[in-house]
């Protein structure tokens, strides 16, 4: 069987077209190298299918000839245990930088240490009660007392509805992300569609690798939300399940969101540890600590003063002042101007229950607040590092793309010259055979 002179140039251009198509796979990556997401390209260059020719052996055989190269496909590097491990460790980052985010404004609502602290005006409405007692007919001592309560009141009452207000914060964030226009609808979405497009694009044929990375970039956003497990269903299509919802969240194209949601962890499991209502909830939990503190402060001063109640309320929300300076008792009604055991009692509470329910409540929040630190910075080295393993595989090295580039154009350089050869080879059969003389 002959073979047709113009079968080298067709080997020549397949290795010219193979060798552009890689020097193409290599200016996308460098061009996508910092491309959030992004995935290395390789173009995978394999042999073109050989011609067959029988009975061209000296036994009369069949051999093949090569015909040249092609490229085979185009994949993306993706280590798919290194995405998992990433995602969980996402998750954990955006649990505690949510908490400790929110248990910072509580802390700061403290204002300890300080002298607009609570545990300052306590302290120094004891030392109203000590100079009272010194001077227990003195009105401008005894309005000392008043003011002095009514100072630590407006601060009790202060603290409260800061922390409600980071309680209500945490509620809202929530709700806004986890609204029907919210964060996670929006990854879903966008999740669905990119599921609709490379399953038709996979049944074309096609490897669509940036659809890919725009997906996995989406769960990447959704992981530091909620918990998120993903399974492929075999078509190019995943199934996602977030938190601990009933039912998935992405069943191939289809969204199945709001649900419901009680231990979703990530971001969204914070706020709605911080946002809880009832006593299991972290800022609820300080707000019932702040009333006992209250209770305490109220009950104990009132019994020592009798007739009229001092404080008025019962929390810290309610709590107020319920003397002036003419009806405050220094001293057991009925008493003497100069009488002023009442004024010694109350410098005796110093230190008390009330102080020490205080006392324990900064140390809480202060714990808790460095202890949801601590968390973050550890959980922000482990993402750090799992990502740093993902990009070891996944990453676009400037250094290796150069050599590729370099590689690439030799081989193209290589099929162009061979070309050009061919087509000399070809001029001279075509114009010169034949021609006497030459």
């Amino acid at each position: 069987m002959s073979v047709s002179a113009f079968f080298g140039l067709q080997t020549a251009l397949r290795g010219l077209v193979a060798h552009q198509r890689a020097l193409d796979t290599t200016a996308h990556n460098i061009g996508n190298a910092s491309t959030p997401g992004y995935s290395r390209e390789t173009a995978n260059l394999t042999a073109a299918p050989a011609l067959t020719l029988p009975g061209v052996t000296s036994a009369g055989g069949i051999a093949s000839l090569g015909s040249g190269v092609d490229v085979e496909s185009f994949t993306r590097t993706r280590d798919a245990f290194a995405d998992l491990q990433y995602r969980a460790q996402n998750m954990s980052l955006g649990q505690y930088s949510t908490t400790a985010d929110k248990l910072s404004e509580a802390e700061q609502s403290l204002s300890e240490p300080g002298d607009n602290g609570i545990g300052k005006v306590l302290s120094d409405f004891w030392n109203t009660w000590s100079d009272l007692a010194n001077h227990p007919s003195d009105i401008a001592t005894r309005q000392a007392v008043v003011n002095q309560a009514q100072l630590l009141t407006t601060r009790i009452n202060s603290l409260h509805n800061d922390l409600a207000s980071v309680q209500t914060e945490a509620q809202t964030e929530y709700a806004t992300i986890a609204g029907s226009n919210g964060d996670v609808a929006s990854a879903a979405n966008d999740i669905a569609q990119l599921n609709a497009a490379i399953k038709s694009a996979v049944q074309q044929g096609d490897q669509p690798n940036d659809l890919l990375d725009r997906r996995d970039v989406a769960l990447d956003t959704l992981s530091k939300l909620g918990q998120v497990s993903v399974t492929d269903l075999g078509n190019g299509s995943i199934q996602v399940n977030f938190g601990d919802a009933a039912q998935p969240l992405v069943d191939d194209s289809t969204v199945n969101w709001p649900q419901t949601l009680t231990s979703p962890g990530g971001q969204l499991g914070a706020l709605l540890k911080l946002g809880d209502p009832t006593a299991a909830g972290t800022i609820s939990s300080y707000l019932g600590d702040l009333d006992n503190m209250t209770s305490q402060l109220i009950n104990t001063v009132n019994t020592i003063h009798g007739s009229p109640a001092f404080f008025t309320g019962t929390n810290a929300s309610t709590i107020g002042v319920g003397v002036t300076a003419t009806t405050l008792n220094a001293g057991t009604p009925p008493a003497l101007a100069e009488d002023n055991d009442i004024a010694r009692a109350m410098t005796a509470l110093r230190g008390g229950a009330a102080d020490t329910a205080y006392a324990n409540l900064v140390a809480r929040i202060g714990g808790d607040a460095r202890s949801a630190n601590q968390q973050q910075t550890t959980s922000q080295a482990l993402v750090d590092s799992a990502n740093d393993r993902r990009q070891s595989a996944s990453g676009v090295s400037m250094d290796e793309e150069m050599t590729n580039m370099v590689r690439f154009q030799r081989g193209y350089q290589a099929s162009a010259r061979l070309m050009s050869t061919m087509d000399e080879m070809l001029d001279t059969l075509i114009n010169r055979t034949g021609k006497v003389g030459l």
